[in-house]
């Protein structure tokens, strides 16, 4: 009987080669062999095991569809069907935003791993899914490794220039005046590039201008700004054309149009382009009942401020006529004076004189003419009757 002196492990040792001896008690001694071949077993004990925790892949934007990005590897030292080992994905809780089943996939009998579409960069930039690893016995084993893909990206975005708009309105005009001197900044031309790396490295370069040698670009920066001083010889309306370029290959480029304007200094006023003053003079209709509305509430304050000071005006003039003067109708009274057109006074007027008893104190009113076209009666008679009021006030 052969006995184990400690558990066997197949994947330390798979055979034992074991010799057995048998001898007598007799005299001489006989004996014999015999070999004997132990081959251990295997028992699914072992654990498939990635070559590595944890992988990294790098993958370009716009890949073809199906393309291979790289391979998982697991191995299991048991053997059989024991060792047969099956990948899986391990995908994270359904994303709408990221959708990885349709991203990528694996062959589960070697671990290559596909790009299931064309994949961009400025979309998504980097994901992660782990991989599993299963052997085929029973009951089966496995394990778990991390997968990171990063998108690198391509110059597939070519610059967008930001200021000035190019959204077919009317073009931005900028001032400057001729009093400015060399180096003086006209304008900036801001772009972006919606790549990264050198792939959104930006130069600014002035392809086309009415008076070459007058403006110049910045290459780093799209500063527009004078090259020389101006004279009077320099045109009023000039037009660049300048050249935003990325640093990516092949480059990419977008151009804008400035248009500049020289004037003599910014307190004149300034003529918009005929484009623009065609849109400013359609006016929007909210801005009419805007000037309606305004209009409408300046008149009623003014009616009221009218009606306001008649009312005063009325209660002031009852007053009066209360305090005992009056103003007689029909052929003046003695104590009037009519002055006729033989003096300064082209129409006839009324002057009359309230006296107050004790008081010391006269009121010369002036009055228009009640009758405008009253005809002139015995004017000498009248002044010589009220001549005692007349000296009594110094006329």
């Amino acid at each position: 009987m052969t006995i184990l002196q400690k558990p066997l492990d197949r994947e330390e040792r798979a055979q034992y080669n074991i010799t057995i001896t048998v001898t007598d008690l007799g005299t001489p001694r006989l004996k014999t062999q015999h070999n004997l071949t132990v081959m251990v077993s295997d028992v699914n004990d072992n654990a498939p095991a990635f070559s590595q925790s944890s992988y990294t892949l790098r993958v370009r934007e716009n890949n073809s569809p199906a393309l291979h990005i790289g391979s998982v590897s697991a191995t299991d030292r048991d053997a059989g069907a024991n060792a047969q080992v099956t990948y899986s994905l391990l995908l994270p809780p359904h994303d709408p935003h990221l959708p990885l089943a349709s991203l990528v996939s694996i062959n589960a009998d070697n671990g290559q791993l596909f790009a299931l579409r064309a994949l961009d960069y400025e979309a998504l930039q980097a994901f992660e899914f782990g991989v599993r690893a299963a052997d085929r016995g029973s009951p089966a084993l496995s394990s778990q490794a991390l997968v990171r893909v990063l998108v690198v990206d391509a110059n597939d975005n070519a610059p967008f220039v930001l200021y000035p708009l190019q959204n077919g309105s009317a073009p931005c005009t900028e001032l400057v005046p001729r009093a400015a001197e060399a180096g003086y900044l006209v304008t900036k031309v801001v772009a972006v590039d919606g790549d990264s790396g050198q792939n959104a490295w930006l130069s600014y370069q002035l392809l086309k201008a009415t008076e070459p040698g007058l403006f110049g670009v910045w290459a780093h920066n799209g500063e527009v700004r004078t090259a020389r001083l101006l004279s009077e010889r320099d045109a009023v309306k000039h037009r660049l054309l300048v050249l935003v370029k990325d640093n990516g290959e092949p480059p990419l480029s977008a151009s804008v149009t400035l248009h500049v304007l020289l004037v003599d200094g910014f307190s004149q006023p300034y003529l918009p382009l005929p484009d623009v003053a065609a849109a400013e003079a359609r006016a929007d209709p909210l801005t009419v009942y805007l000037v309606i509305a305004l209009a409408s509430v300046s008149s009623l304050f003014l009616v009221s401020v009218l009606v306001f000071v008649a009312v005063r005006l009325c209660r002031r003039s009852r007053a009066a006529s209360g305090g005992g003067c009056s103003v007689p109708e029909g052929p003046f009274a003695g104590h009037l004076v009519d002055v006729s057109g033989t003096g300064t006074l082209s129409h006839s007027y009324q002057y009359e004189v309230c006296l107050r008893g004790g008081s010391g104190a006269g009121e010369f009113k002036f009055l228009k003419p009640i009758i405008p076209n009253l005809q002139l009666q015995s004017t000498g008679r009248e002044v010589e009757e009220n001549s005692p009021f007349r000296n009594s006030f110094g006329m």
